[in-house]
């Protein structure tokens, strides 16, 4: 079962494993259509996590979800300055209390919970200890993973808290940008997302002058660090972290990455289509799970499942 299931890459590699996925509940229409779409599926439930009765939910082997990081990112420099605040009084943040009200209902013998790793700053790490030992789940993993270690084209730091251990193989290879997207350098490829987003003006003028790696954009993060944004993407090294606000300029083009471009970054195949408008597939692929590490992820929990652990 997934929730807070978005666009389905976490439930995909599950899926490409052999899981059966029994439910998933996700509370953007589009989402929602996009996961029926690409995975297969018993039932997709539009609606708040919150607000559906218990009965509606299966009895699954493995609860998977990944609720909203905002409060706790450190993307976003308006987030609260007490950690705990970001839990409990953080509207997004305190989405993380309903995951965790969830599992202690359905009670799966294995849970994956995906966030930033922000999420154990400060006294967190403790507080969500003891929140799923009141859960019923006394040994707690913060499995903190890249995901370009897991044959994933782009950089992409993630924590998955669970009750079992999860540290997949790491491949010793790096899929480079151009591997990934040299061969869609033309928009005439007859491919799902792979649409032109019209950059005109001023911004239109400023990428013609970027360099690999330069950014037309700069913003100072939560820890103080200056982020780049609408980055040139290297041709020959990892993409930076595909964002769902993010974009990217085309490596060898004076124009943005497709979404289909940003999609091949985050691993999911060519026939997974992203409804609705176009950003709507940006937000959809840069808020996900890059399915190469769900995968890497599903084949551990198969093997703590046969193991007997959770």
């Amino acid at each position: 079962m997934d929730v807070f299931a978005g666009a389905g890459g976490f439930s995909f590699g599950f899926a490409e494993e052999g899981f059966e996925i029994l439910s998933a509940v996700e509370n953007f229409r589009t989402a929602c259509e996009t996961y029926a779409a690409n995975v297969p599926v018993g039932e997709v439930l539009q609606a708040d996590v919150r607000n559906v009765d218990e009965t509606d939910f299966p009895k699954p082997d493995v609860l998977i979800g990944g609720p909203p990081c905002e409060g706790f990112t450190v993307a976003n420099a308006a987030r609260r300055v007490d950690p705990l605040d970001r839990l409990y009084k953080d509207p997004a943040g305190s989405m993380t209390l309903a995951y965790i009200k969830l599992l202690k209902l359905v009670k799966p013998r294995v849970f994956v919970m995906e966030n930033v790793p922000q999420i154990m700053e400060g006294a967190l790490k403790d507080e969500l200890r003891m929140l799923f030992a009141r859960a019923g789940y006394d040994t707690i993993h913060f499995n903190d993973l890249l995901a370009e270690e897991h044959g994933t084209p782009s950089r992409r730091r993630r924590l998955f808290v669970s009750n079992v251990p999860i540290a997949p193989p790491k491949s010793s290879r790096r899929v480079p940008v151009w591997e990934a997207i040299g061969d869609l350098e033309s928009l005439d490829v007859d491919l799902p997302n792979h649409v032109e987003v019209p950059v005109r003006g001023k911004r239109g003028r400023a990428m013609k002058d970027l360099e690999e790696g330069e950014s037309i954009y700069h913003y100072r993060a939560a820890d103080g660090r200056v982020h780049g944004s609408w980055t040139r993407l290297p041709k020959d090294d990892l993409a930076p972290t595909i964002k769902g606000l993010g974009r990217f300029i085309h490596p060898t083009q004076d124009r943005l990455a497709t979404a289909r471009e940003h999609a091949r970054l985050m691993g999911y195949p060519d026939d997974y289509v992203f409804h609705g408008g176009k950003n709507d597939a940006y937000n959809q692929v840069g808020e996900s799970v890059p399915p190469p590490l769900s995968q890497a992820i599903a084949r551990e929990v198969r093997k703590a499942l046969d193991g007997g652990q959770g």
